[in-house]
């Protein structure tokens, strides 16, 4: 299965590393890291180098409690990193809901919008029609990122997830946007209990019946903090497992921030031929 973007046409016939690189003063797990552009450029030139697939540039924390910055704001984090990071050889993608930053990144050579709010902001659908090859990802949550931990509330989690993503890439679809260049991510930890996270992991094979490959974020979560009893920093083996297992159920793309460990794993987890058997996707 192929995911087409701006310059690539990504083959996902093997999983595919999304190194994270955050452009933010206050990202839970990273955030001041890598805020000046000339730090967030080398982190890129680092994740290149570890065997990364794709890099993710974010200019707006969407932690529990995060405050949105304006778009310009955002547009100034991002960009001057888009602008070197599209120069590595490999697809970027930009973590962002705002339709002012996507058109300017798309411009300035980016190949994916990565929105958590699925181009649900005004305006936002209206550039992915304009721009007629450039990948998008899809993402569900639960409520808006300052809120959406308070009180999640799911009938049945993964019904709702795979209800949600169906509408939001029908809508996509009908907007001219054709589905090859469309991803979908279950959006773990977005307006969702550590329970709702766990239950969809396990079922996540569902989801595959929407017809597009699954992009996945388990690293470094809270989640992961409550079956470890691990801080934020000290999350790394539980980040891999949760990579592998979502893989096995089924993601083609992990979203990560530990690229070089994950890139390892997972050629482990091929070797295994655990990527050739017909049942590591498509069982129940």
């Amino acid at each position: 299965m192929f995911w087409q973007t701006a310059r690539f046409s990504i083959d996902l016939s093997r999983p595919h590393v999304m190194g994270i690189v955050n452009a933010t003063p206050d990202s839970f797990s990273d955030g001041g890291q890598f805020f000046r552009p000339e730090d967030a450029c080398r982190r890129c030139d680092v994740l290149v180098g570890e065997g990364v697939d794709i890099l993710d540039i974010g200019g707006e924390s969407t932690r529990p409690g995060s405050v949105a910055p304006d778009w310009r704001e955002e547009l100034g984090r991002v960009l001057p990193v888009v602008r070197h990071a599209v120069l590595l050889g490999v697809p970027v993608s930009v973590d962002t809901s705002q339709p002012e930053v996507m058109a300017e990144v798309l411009a300035a050579g980016a190949d994916i919008i990565n929105d958590v709010r699925s181009l649900d902001r005004p305006g936002a659908m209206a550039v992915l029609q304009q721009s007629p090859l450039a990948g998008v990802c899809l993402m569900h949550r639960q409520g808006e990122p300052a809120t959406m931990q308070q009180a999640p509330h799911y009938a049945d989690v993964t019904a709702e997830v795979q209800a949600d993503l169906a509408g939001r890439l029908a809508a996509l679809v009908n907007a001219g946007v054709v589905a090859e260049r469309v991803v979908l991510d279950p959006g773990y930890g977005f307006g969702k209990s550590d329970e709702h996270n766990l239950t969809l992991l396990r079922q996540q094979r569902r989801l595959l019946a929407l017809g597009r490959p699954l992009l996945v974020g388990w690293s470094r979560k809270r989640t992961l903090g409550q079956l470890t009893g691990k801080p934020v920093d000290q999350r790394l083996a539980a980040s891999v497992a949760a990579a592998l297992a979502a893989v096995t159920l089924g993601a083609r793309v992990v979203r990560v921030h530990d690229v070089a460990a994950t890139v390892d794993a997972l050629k482990v987890w091929q070797a295994a031929g655990l990527a050739d058997s017909p049942d590591a996707a498509h069982s129940h």
